[in-house]
């Protein structure tokens, strides 16, 4: 039987090669072409599929060593990739419904990992109101500086596995009574400090009986700021260190474009100011660039010796080893809860902090999967972890990892809302991508903080119930 042809069919059968040559030449390369934009689709995923597994090596090794570390083998989300479905997944995870998961401090909660989760709308929010609170920065007011929109602070964050306890202030300024808690680190910290003073003073109804020991005012300045709560007899303090080593004239006879170094293996002369905290949170990184360091003339050194060639990823890891070898010959773990607040993620579009990045526009977090990978800051943390994971400061050390949760947050920054309500939104073109609103995102690191805090002194009650000491 003989076969039908068409005649697209017998034209195509019957195309020469100078016919072949005069539709490739008729062709545009700047057109795109669906196979053309597919091999690059395809090639994208790859390249991310690489360095997703290869993180995921690098940090599952960390997941089960111990409770303290929970977060740093789950950088990214497996939620759906639409908002919606993120956010229905956040409401009940695993089958288990919001009234159906553990608690954070129930025995039944084993292991949850309280860094693995999503953010989820919640009325309730915020904790407090910028203007009833006296302790925060003018920078960080984002709504009285003129925000129009207060959606940034609706968000809480829900693990997946269980259910964090709610904030109560009252119950921590309880068992903070007579005792320190202490920030040390770079102005990220110093937001997470103020942010946490606004918490407390929540509970406290004479606002005069909280105040500054040495009658500083909260302005951004160097050193340090101290804040009693007199009725509970504790203080909430922040030390300025941000890059937690030494930084100093650089040694004799170096170079004219050496105008200061760091000390990579001393940390920071304020050190013995805060070592006998009773709780201290750690944090670096956002002074740990090239910016920062190389460009303004900072080098690094070693031992007393200049280590011009040294790169700065090089010297991050070694004033983290650094201060994980402060913590196991200075600080008495059985009386200080020592933790490490990690990374977070700067949100700068179309630009960096002095060439135009902006993040104005904002409105929403990233409810679908992680927007980027965690970064080098965090795995710098993590390497020197793991290379010092059998010893025993190592173990004590505490993870707050707020990097995962935090790069979703996009919405939360000041932008051009930091100059004060006389003098409007900053130009566009100067923007704050870095820094959080108040109330906002680091009121939810805080609100880890004191799940962590509560599991730490639930800890201690029971090994001292257990092991109770002999009459003298």
């Amino acid at each position: 039987m003989r076969k039908n042809t068409s005649p697209v069919a017998q034209e195509s059968d019957t195309m020469t090669h100078l016919d072949f040559w005069k539709k490739f030449k008729r062709l545009n390369p700047l057109e795109p072409s669906l196979g053309i934009l597919g091999f690059i689709l395809v090639a994208a995923i790859f390249i991310g599929c690489f360095f997703y597994l290869d993180y995921r090596t690098v940090t599952r090794r960390l997941h089960y060593h111990d409770p303290s570390w929970l977060g740093l083998a789950v950088p990214f989300s497996s939620s759906p990739s639409s908002a919606a479905a993120a956010a229905a997944s956040a409401e009940e995870p695993l089958g288990l419904g919001v009234n159906e998961r553990p608690g954070f401090l129930d025995e039944g909660a084993g292991l949850c990992d309280v860094f693995d989760g999503n953010w989820v709308w919640d009325d309730n929010y915020p904790l407090y109101r910028s203007s009833d609170c006296l302790f925060l920065d003018g920078g960080f007011r984002c709504l009285e500086n003129g925000r129009p929109d207060n959606f940034y602070t609706k968000w809480r964050w829900q693990p997946k596995a269980c259910n964090l306890p709610r904030f109560d202030a009252r119950n921590m300024l309880q068992k903070l009574r007579n005792r320190r808690l202490v920030f040390v680190g770079d102005s990220i910290g110093r937001n997470q400090w103020e942010s946490l003073l606004c918490m407390l003073a929540s509970a406290v109804t004479n606002k005069s009986s909280i105040y500054e020991v040495n009658g500083e005012p909260i302005t951004k300045h160097k050193g340090s700021l101290v804040f009693l709560f007199k009725d509970y007899n504790c203080t909430v303090e922040y030390y300025r260190s941000p890059f937690l080593v030494v930084q100093s004239r650089p040694p004799a006879k170096a170079p004219k474009e050496v105008r200061l170094t760091l000390k990579v293996d001393q940390l920071d002369w304020s050190s013995r100011k805060w070592r006998d905290a009773d709780v201290l949170i750690f944090n670096t990184g956002h002074w740990w660039n090239f910016e920062k360091t190389i460009r303004e003339g900072c080098y690094f050194e070693e031992r007393g010796e200049l280590k011009k060639k040294m790169s700065v990823e090089t010297a991050f890891q070694k004033a983290i080893e650094t201060l994980i070898h402060w913590i196991g010959s200075q600080v008495n773990m059985d009386k200080t809860q020592v933790l490490f607040r990690t990374y977070a993620p700067v949100h700068f579009r179309n630009g960096n902090w002095n060439s135009g990045g902006s993040c104005h526009l904002e409105k929403l977090p990233d409810l679908g999967p992680l927007p980027a990978p965690p970064g080098i800051h965090f795995k710098i943390v993590a390497d020197a972890l793991l290379k010092h994971r059998n010893e025993s400061q190592a173990m004590n050390l505490g993870l707050l990892n707020v990097t995962d949760m935090t790069s979703r947050r996009k919405d939360g920054h000041s932008s051009v809302y930091f100059l004060g309500p006389k003098r409007g939104p900053a130009p566009l073109h100067r923007q704050d991508c870095s820094h959080w609103c108040l109330p906002g995102v680091p009121d939810s690191w805080n609100e880890l903080l004191y799940a962590l805090f509560l599991k730490q002194e639930t800890s201690h009650a029971q090994n001292s119930a257990e092991h109770p000491q002999a009459p003298l």
